[in-house]
């Protein structure tokens, strides 16, 4: 409460320009906790979601999926908590650095959180992609080999890998920097002094890159496995519903990562390798804040990309589009008898007792 106040104090107390800097600064704080608390919010509920199918599903091709699944949203919600938190932490001390972080500890674990809780999406996206096309073209070695024990120690070897990517710039004496708008930490990417400042954010965008290329690899096999399979009529094959709404899953978290990471992978691998200047350091915030809409988005792919959410969705479409086909062929008929009547009425009294296409198919059925 009592820097709230010191906060609002400083504010009134300064002109115009500096109002407008207040303006700002309690945006971005409304920004965050709207982000944060919405993304807590969909990331609960999704996870709320796997785990009710994690322990209702009998069939173990979908249960290693929901289990990489699960592990996917919990990380998201674990990166808005602690992220979040940081920086609400960052803006309650009015982004003074130097005063309450002289040893620049904070800013070295934000640095790593961000890379951890960055990279670790992109594989466990790319992990469910490649377990999905395993399961797809060959069932039998998945069933065999890809058990629950297996799948826990590869998440295991995954979240150590972001960490070990998250860690190594304070391991090689390459911490993380505050960045232009002094409200995160990140890699140097203004003014490197040797090849390391320029190695290791170019490390973090090549994994990161990597790993949507592998996703939309194994998506594009599976999607043209199960269209094989339907194709050659096996659509009565067990296990096939499961896999549609899998694979559905699968492309919304792609379509998801390639849209809110991309920019940004691309944006550091381009900082990195060019002249810095005032204006780049901003853009990468923005590109930063969109790559934050993945931890949100994720989550809704599980909520509505569902068998029972999409059968809803269908049957609604499917109505409206009976409704609206319905009144177009009642028109049709309307027009037809408007204008045979002006030529001849007994012709109209005819087609006045012919049946609407829709009744004529109802009774046949």
């Amino acid at each position: 409460m009592s820097a709230n106040g010191s906060s609002e104090s400083g504010c009134r107390s300064e002109v115009k320009p500096s109002n407008n800097t207040c303006s700002q600064k309690e945006l971005s704080v409304t920004a965050s906790i709207i982000s944060m608390t919405v993304g807590i919010f969909s990331n609960s509920l999704a996870l709320f979601i796997l785990v009710k199918s994690y322990n209702r599903i009998r069939i173990k091709s979908k249960a290693s999926f929901l289990l990489i699944a699960s592990s996917l949203v919990v990380t998201d919600l674990l990166g808005h908590l602690i992220n979040g938190s940081l920086v609400l932490f960052v803006y309650s001390s009015q982004k003074k650095w130097e005063t309450f972080d002289p040893h620049r500890i904070v800013c070295s674990v934000f640095g790593m959180c961000m890379v951890f809780f960055g990279l670790s999406p992109l594989f466990l996206g790319s992990i469910m992609a490649v377990e999905r096309c395993i399961g797809v073209t060959r069932p039998i070695f998945h069933s065999t080999t890809l058990v629950s024990r297996h799948m826990k120690r590869l998440l295991g070897l995954t979240w150590l890998l972001a960490a070990l990517v998250a860690v190594l710039p304070v391991l090689l004496w390459r911490p993380y920097k505050v960045q232009s708008s002094r409200s995160w930490c990140f890699f140097p990417m203004e003014q490197p002094k040797d090849w390391l400042d320029v190695l290791l954010p170019l490390l973090f965008s090549m994994l990161g890159l990597l790993a949507l290329l592998l996703s939309i690899v194994c998506n594009t096999l599976t999607s043209c496995a199960l269209l094989q399979a339907r194709l050659r009529h096996r659509h009565h094959c067990r296990g096939t519903p499961y896999h549609i709404e899998m694979i559905w899953q699968l492309l919304g978290i792609m379509l998801v990562s390639c849209v809110c990471w991309g920019p940004l992978l691309i944006h550091v691998i381009i900082l990195s390798t060019r002249a810095r200047d005032e204006s780049t350091s901003f853009s990468l915030l923005t590109v930063v804040r969109m790559a934050t809409w993945n931890q949100i988005l994720d989550p809704w792919v599980y909520i509505l990309l569902r068998k029972a959410v999409l059968r809803k969705i269908f049957l609604l479409c499917h109505s409206c589009w009976d409704s609206k086909s319905h009144n177009l062929h009642r028109w049709q008929h309307s027009m037809l008898c408007s204008s045979v009547e002006k030529s001849n009425p007994s012709d109209c009294r005819c087609l006045s007792r012919m049946p609407l296409p829709n009744a004529a198919i109802k009774s046949i059925a």
